[in-house]
């Protein structure tokens, strides 16, 4: 059998985003809120099944843990298209991580327990699997504790084989932003952060300074710019495109649901223009529903919205 359009390589938990807080958290009171969602949650599993809702051929590469969480997050991304069949279950007992999402009005707190993040190493990784496929992709890049000490080589080998490959490395939760992410750089075609971690990442106040800065590290930078949409840099080129305006509901996951359209199209032949504007449109519509995923398991109200903003 063919293997996968794309593999991706990464972390799998849930989400639990609770709504409704109130604006000050006092300790050792009982608070209650007037929503919550469990949904399928992490960088790379969230652009998996957001991907795969797109039409492109998607497996993952990760590890969880034998246990309820684990099973579920496994059952909503195989019910949604992505081949999870080298997807390990962890023998250690170490739980499935998950993320707790304390959503305020125009801010939120993450917490996460990383779980079995923390396990996926280099030698579990099925390469005859992953260069299978024409593009490799990974997220959250400073979570996979043991994986990374061996990222670039697992990159430089996709490379090697022909593969394209992108990254989007998500927060640094030490707050260090180490130069080993550059040595993986080198062998990154489509690298995609936020604004504040481009600057983080390149030690850089502006956001043309951090853009100068990495696009001597990679082939293309594209930097999501939240309400004012997104900017690409290959060499000395740039390509914009504006925000598409809608009434969002709930941002958690749209700046993988971006990575997964702009990869969609670029997949397809799209220029960076195209790509911008459909990697908009995608994150645009992640936010119409609560959860990274739960807009995008309507297929017919995606279509729908991707015909209206994009075709």
């Amino acid at each position: 059998m063919a293997g996968p359009d794309v593999c991706v390589v990464g972390e799998i938990n849930l989400d639990l985003i609770l709504y409704g807080l109130p604006e000050e958290l006092r300790p050792e009171r009982e608070i209650l809120v007037d929503g919550l969602r469990l949904t399928l949650g992490s960088s790379s599993a969230i652009f998996a099944h957001n991907l795969a809702a797109l039409g492109t051929r998607v497996g993952i590469v990760s590890k969880v843990g034998a246990d309820p969480l684990g099973k579920i997050a496994l059952e909503r991304l195989s019910d949604g298209g992505v081949d999870v069949s080298h997807a390990a279950v962890s023998a250690s007992g170490t739980p499935t991580g998950l993320t707790v999402i304390l959503a305020h009005s125009g801010h939120r707190f993450i917490l996460t327990y990383p779980g079995t993040i923390f396990e996926l190493k280099y030698e579990d990784l099925d390469f005859d699997y992953i260069l299978s496929a024409r593009h490799l992709h990974l997220s959250s890049f400073f979570l996979h504790r043991s994986l990374r000490p061996r990222i670039a080589e697992l990159f430089q080998r996709a490379k090697s084989n022909g593969l394209t490959t992108s990254l989007d490395t998500n927060d640094d939760p030490e707050g260090r932003w180490a130069d080993d992410l550059r040595k993986v750089l080198a062998f990154v075609d489509i690298f995609l952060p936020n604004e504040r971690e481009a600057k983080e990442i390149t030690r850089r106040h502006g956001r043309s300074e951090a853009l100068d800065a990495l696009s001597e590290l990679c082939r293309s930078v594209v930097v999501k710019l939240g309400a004012e949409g997104a900017v690409v840099r290959q060499g000395s080129s740039e390509w914009r495109h504006p925000a598409f305006m809608v009434n969002p509901l709930d941002t958690v996951g749209a700046g993988d649901s971006f990575d997964a359209g702009y990869i969609h199209r670029f997949l397809g032949g799209g220029n960076p223009q195209d790509c911008l504007r459909y990697a908009n449109a995608t994150g645009a519509f992640s936010t119409m529903r609560e959860g990274g995923t739960e807009a995008f398991r309507d297929r017919e109200a995606l279509a729908r919205f991707l015909r209206q903003v994009v075709q």
